[in-house]
């Protein structure tokens, strides 16, 4: 499988994408977000793994809107623990430490530990595991990078300072991504789905909308809105459905589809459980 990733290897980006297709998993890597639908639109990788939403951070506005306007497929999840470790050439110690860099998010998650150092520089950078390969190959004394364990395996780095982010619990959700949405035999099996809708400009048009599921037994694990593009204060609303009946869904659908302006399958997958390791399901072939 040839997957692109945001990042480099040694990123959170990798780790999930070997988590989901294995650790042989072939690894297209981009710099940007916005590089990853062309490559799955024109074939050149298999399919993708990008970050959608934080538990301390929140939602990835602009990665719906790329799912979205792209036409890509969701055909999985996954759930990974933001494990941030302080990390430099090895022989260095805190007390070396001029500059920490790092991606702004990460930076953002390490606030408590950061506070501690006031007078060691701070500097955003596009990808934590650029940074840690940066210090090995330009030998940067002085300079520590916020990033992954598997950074600092693969880069030969020494973790000066583990787990550094302020919050435990602290995990991202990566949606798994294809060209477009195909049907399988096994379709019936699936027990979440991603979709959009564009409720009428009705009163109470999104309340008889939500109603329609409830009715149908579907739970709303998540809800989204994006304002439309050329469309000033009017919105489309993104949400999670999670289900224990197919065709229960399947008839809700059918009915909301009357009751909108725009209804699109993002996709229909197996729901992850975050707080359980290892637990996704082998999806390799629907990509």
């Amino acid at each position: 499988m040839n997957i692109a990733i945001q990042g480099i290897k040694g990123s959170f980006h990798h780790i999930a994408a070997s988590d989901f297709f294995g650790e042989k998993v072939s690894l297209n890597e981009c710099m940007s977000f916005a590089e990853i639908p062309e490559l799955i639109t024109k074939n050149v990788v298999d399919g993708a793994i990008m970050a959608i939403e934080n538990s301390v951070a929140g939602a990835i506005l602009p990665n719906y809107q790329l799912i979205d306007t792209h036409n890509l497929s969701i055909c999985g999840e996954i759930y990974l623990p933001m494990i941030h470790n302080l990390m430099a050439l090895k022989g260095q110690t805190m007390s070396d430490i001029k500059e920490i860099w790092s991606h702004p998010i990460a930076l953002q998650h390490c606030q408590t530990f950061l506070r501690k150092y006031p007078d060691i520089r701070i500097v955003e950078e596009k990808d934590t595991a650029t940074v840690a390969k940066m210090i090995k190959e330009k030998n940067l004394k002085g300079v520590a990078a916020i990033a992954s364990k598997k950074a600092a395996e693969i880069y030969n780095l020494e973790i000066l300072e583990a787990e550094i982010q302020t919050d435990f619990i602290n995990m991202t959700r990566y949606f798994v991504l294809k060209k477009q949405r195909q049907h399988y035999p096994d379709d019936y099996l699936n027990n979440k789905a991603s979709i959009k809708f564009i409720a009428k400009d009705e009163i109470g048009n999104l309340v008889e909308i939500l109603t329609v599921f409830r009715k149908h037994h579907l739970s709303l694990s998540k809800i989204q809105s994006l304002p439309i593009t050329k469309e000033p204060w009017k919105y489309a609303f993104f949400i999670d459905l999670i289900f224990d009946d197919y065709l229960q869904y399947c008839q809700a659908l059918l009915a909301v589809e009357n009751m909108v302006n725009e209804l699109k399958i993002l996709g229909e997958y197996q729901k992850n459980n975050p707080f359980v390791e290892n637990n996704n399901v082998d999806k390799m072939t629907k990509v």
